[in-house]
């Protein structure tokens, strides 16, 4: 009698490999995720906030060129915004107050952001591989320190005329004259250092808020770097083109 010695395909195994190829369900989001990806959103449009004031406050200081009541005329003219809808001066409180909320915005974003890619990687790496990245990419978060020194004693000087040495009540460009005399020379150097980082913040900020916001294509980079570049250096020489016009006497 003949016997059937082939093996038979066993049904049980077919079944459960056919399920392993179904596809699966694709993952919805995780909340952290959405929550990272909001704060990056809130860095990027507060720091185009303040790239716009830093851009404005240049070209107001850049009035001091056209002689001191060109300048004084405009920094009077500043406080007389919005009038008589508000009070004299109201404008640029409020407008400071922006300011604050959108640095403090800013800060708080990265804070949470830094601590957060720390703990994605809890075990640090024996050897760490060097970082391929540009200076200003790898001094933002001391560059942004330095920024806020800066402002703290630029609004000491200059607003309120604490530090300031020239005369009580004197007007906006005196002020601006005495602090970038010769003798001032370590507030010359402070500002030049200050103003550095922040060309150096703007390049790398500028770049990472175009990538958060959408920009991903090659050419786009390129433009994007460029510009970044390009705005930074115009930004740099802009301001410190007053203190070195003081001393050199093209401005007195």
């Amino acid at each position: 009698m003949a016997v059937d010695i082939s093996t038979p395909t066993p049904r049980a195994t077919a079944e459960p490999a056919r399920k392993t190829l179904a596809k699966k369900p694709a993952l919805k989001p995780r909340r952290g995720a959405r929550s990272s990806l909001a704060l990056k959103i809130l860095m990027a449009v507060t720091g185009l906030l303040l790239v716009g004031f830093l851009y404005a406050h240049m070209i107001g200081n850049l009035k001091i060129f056209f002689g001191a009541e060109s300048f004084d005329h405009y920094a009077h003219w500043l406080r007389t915004i919005a009038e008589p809808l508000l009070p004299s001066g109201w404008f640029l409180w409020i407008m400071r107050f922006g300011l604050v909320v959108a640095v403090v915005g800013h800060i708080v974003a990265a804070t949470i952001l830094t601590r957060r890619a720390r703990k994605a990687r809890p075990v640090k790496y024996v050897h760490r591989p060097k970082v391929q990245g540009s200076y200003a990419a790898r001094t933002m978060r001391w560059g942004g320190v330095i920024i806020v020194l800066f402002v703290v004693y630029h609004l000491l000087d200059l607003t309120t005329g604490t530090l300031n040495p020239a005369p009580a009540g004197s007007e906006p460009s005196a002020r601006v004259i005495a602090d970038f005399k010769a003798e001032q020379w370590y507030v010359t150097l402070f500002y030049v250092l200050s103003i550095v980082a922040v060309g150096l913040h703007l390049r790398h900020g500028l770049f990472s808020a175009v990538r958060t916001l959408g920009q991903r294509t090659a050419r786009g980079e390129r433009i994007a770097r460029g510009a970044a570049l390009l705005l930074s250096v115009v930004l740099v020489v802009g301001y410190l083109s007053v203190p070195f016009a003081v001393l050199t006497g093209l401005v007195d």
